[in-house]
Formats: structure tokens, sequence, C-alpha cells
């Protein structure tokens, strides 16, 4: 998994259509999937699963939380565990192999359809110690976007920054001009602070680079080295002045993820930026479905820090694994890896396809078509490290040492805090 996580990632996302998925004998029975998705998503992962329930007459059952790492890992301790679970990274999927709890899909899947439609990284990140494959990926997501009104930033006549100086110089110019630039959000119910964990290692790829940023995810460096703590102090900077972001760290703490964009988008605007994944899109047209991608809102690329390093991507992806070895899993997994599912999965959401037959045209509009060549683009990619490490690290003691460092904790605490649940897990 080391290997795996330290490729440097070509992500090809520009696709023709076919289809992986070969017609199921119709049969009858249910599936169980356990996955993170609720409101919007759920409803389009069943829209996407529907053709499937529809041609083979299996009945997709599925169960959301936003506690995924505690619910799966209480049901497979306990023998009942979902049929398919969606890991959020291979952190989980780590887990699951050390429990001995995941199946290996090269016995699945039709290996040399699906060797042929998708990239070798997606392979990777998804092989076990013994070369098998334990996971489909049915989605990526960008993270290392800064989102922005093109019209406001026009009005007052700021500029796209390119590096990390200018985007605080551009901030000190919106508090001159009595604007708060920045808007955060951290609540995510149960999984509140990993909003936070997103900046640090959007900071840390850029100061410190990938390789260091490589050895962080595997413990081969503590929480308390400098590297870090210059990553958190850098973040700090912004989440902890009431100047810089909308409501102070208070509103940081207790606004949620998804409202946290809608401040950029009031008259006046509360705030003028807001660092999120691309899958923020969906949240910004739910709720202002007026707003045209693209010309109401945009995004850049997060900056270089260190020219020495600069400017890799970071982001994550959707994962599917198998838990339970029944027909009925084994229908959908194959239905999920396909162009079919996908471009109806990217077409709701606005997240990236990896299957590599997925048409352009199922993207819902240029500005998700410039999102994925960004991907493609990107001169180095790293998947998101918290949903690399072990869960008690990455969604634990990690998403809680962010909230308790923008709640006002010293930062050494913080950092010795997680370096003592690390040495603990690793």
């Amino acid at each position: 998994m080391k290997k795996v996580l330290s490729v440097l990632v070509g992500l090809c996302l520009v696709m023709a259509g076919s289809t992986l998925y070969s017609d199921v004998t119709s049969a009858q029975g249910q599936v169980t999937v356990l996955g993170v998705w609720g409101g919007g998503e759920e409803e389009a992962f069943m829209e996407m699963v529907r053709p499937f329930e529809e041609e083979t007459g299996i009945e997709v059952l599925y169960e959301g939380t936003r506690d995924l790492p505690t619910v799966l890992t209480t049901r497979v301790e306990a023998g009942n565990p979902p049929d398919i679970v969606h890991l959020t990274g291979p952190g989980l999927l780590m887990d699951l192999l050390r429990r001995d709890a995941v199946v290996d899909l090269r016995d699945v899947l039709d290996m040399d359809a699906f060797t042929a439609e998708y990239d070798d990284t997606w392979l990777d990140l998804a092989r076990g110690d013994d070369d098998g494959i334990y996971g489909i990926f049915i989605s990526a997501d960008l993270k290392s976007l800064i989102w922005y009104s093109p019209p406001r930033f026009e009005e007052y006549g700021y500029e796209i920054p390119e590096t990390w100086d200018e985007l605080m110089e551009l901030s000190d110019q919106m508090v001159a001009d009595g604007i708060r630039p920045w808007s955060i959000g951290l609540e995510s119910g149960a999984a509140s602070g990993w909003p936070g964990t997103d900046w640090i290692e959007d900071i840390l790829l850029r100061t410190a680079g990938p390789g260091v940023y490589d050895e962080w995810i595997f413990h081969e460096i503590p929480w308390t080295s400098p590297e870090i703590r210059e990553a958190f102090e850098l973040f700090g900077q912004i989440a902890r002045d009431p100047n810089y972001v909308y409501g102070g760290p208070v509103a940081v703490l207790t606004m949620d993820f998804g409202d946290a964009a809608d401040p950029l988008f009031t008259d006046p605007p509360r705030a003028f930026m807001h660092r999120q994944a691309s899958f923020i899109t969906s949240f910004i047209e739910d709720r202002h479905p007026d707003l045209v991608p693209g010309e109401d809102f945009d995004f850049f690329p997060f900056p270089a820090i260190n020219p020495e390093h600069g400017n890799p991507m970071m982001g994550a992806a959707d994962m599917m694994s198998m838990t339970n070895d029944t027909p009925e899993a084994r229908a959908l997994i194959e239905y999920l890896s396909s162009a079919e599912a996908q471009e109806i999965w990217v077409g709701k959401l606005g997240k990236l396809g990896v299957n590599t037959e997925i048409d352009p045209a199922a993207y819902p509009d240029d500005l998700t078509r410039r999102m994925a060549a960004a991907l493609h683009d990107a001169p180095e990619f790293r998947f998101d490290a918290s949903d690399s490490m072990p869960a008690a690290v990455g969604s634990g003691a990690f998403w809680e040492g962010i909230l308790n460092y923008v709640g006002g904790d010293d930062l050494d605490e913080v950092l010795e805090y997680i370096e003592s649940v690390a040495q603990e897990t690793y």
C-alpha cells in the first residue's frame, strides 16, 4: 500500500462510451450497501442502481451513516457486515484487510475487460499485499480548489492569486476593505473536523512536498515534526483569526460543511473565498439554483507555497468493496464498475468519473469538465491523507485535533495527542 500511495497519478478522464457491465441473468434477491451518502448523494446512488434493479430483479438496500468507521467495525466484529461497503479511502480498506473481511474481486470481475477500462492508478490503490483487487472506484473528487464568485471579484477588482503569498495579500486586502475573506465550516456530525484535515494536507504537500506527505501517512515522521507543525500554523493563521473567517472560529466549528459556501452568495457577500472539493458544486446548486456554474461561481487551484515543490494536487475517491460474497453482490459490483453506472453518478453529482469509457458529455457542465482536466493535468497527485491513514488516526484523532486546535487549544498539545494515538495504532 505504501508503494501505491506514493505513485504519481496521471489520471485519464477523457473518455469514449462503452460498458464493462455484462447482462446479469434475471434474479431475485437483495444486496445491502453501507455508505456515508445522504440527501442528494443517496438519491443519486439510488438512481444509479435503478437500471440494475430493473434488469436483474435484485433489490438494493442502502443504509447511510456519517460514522462509517464505527458502524462498519461494529458490524464486522458482530459477523453482520453489509454485502457491499462504500469506503472513502485506503485507510478503511487496510483495516478490512487486517480483519480478512473483504473479498478479492479478481474472481468476481472480468479482469481483462476491467483492466482495459481502468487506469493502473485505480487498480493499484485497491491492491493488497497479495496483489489482490479489493475494491472498485466509481468516482473521484479533486480537493485542491478554492471557490469564488467571479462577478464579486470583478466588482471589487480582485485578481486570482497564483501563490500563497498572493493569496494572503488578497486576504489582507479584503480585510482592509471590510470583508471577511474566508468561509469555513467544519461541522459534519460524527465526522466533524474532516474539512480542516484537507487544509492541512494541501498545505503540507506544498510546503514539505509529496515525499514528506507520504512519510506522514505511514507515520515515518511524527506528528510533532516541524513540517506538520508548520502546516497547522498556516491553517491556523486563517481559521483561528476572526478577521479572516466569517463568524470567527465559533462559526468555523459550528457551520455545516455543506452550508459553508453560502456566505459567498449573499447580498452583500459575507465572505469571498471557500476552499472545498469538487463535490461542493452540488451543494451550491441545490441552495442557489439560479447561479450559473462557471459564471456565478467558479474555482481556482489551491496555490503553490514552496516553489521547490510546485503545485501538486490532492483528492479523494469513492471505493466500493465487497464484504459478503453473494451472487447479488457480485452482480452489483460488476455493474458499479461500468461506464453505464458511472455516467449516471457523475451526471447527477458533478463528480469525476474513473472508468475510461465514460462519455465526457455525461458531465453536467463545462465547469465539471474543467475540473476533470485539472485533475488529469496535475503534475503530481496524492490521495487524501486522512482517508489513507488507519481510521483511529485519520478519521479519529486527526479530526478531533482539528476541532481542538480551531477551538483554541495549544498546538503542541494537539499534535502530541495525535502522535500518541498514532504510536498506539501503527
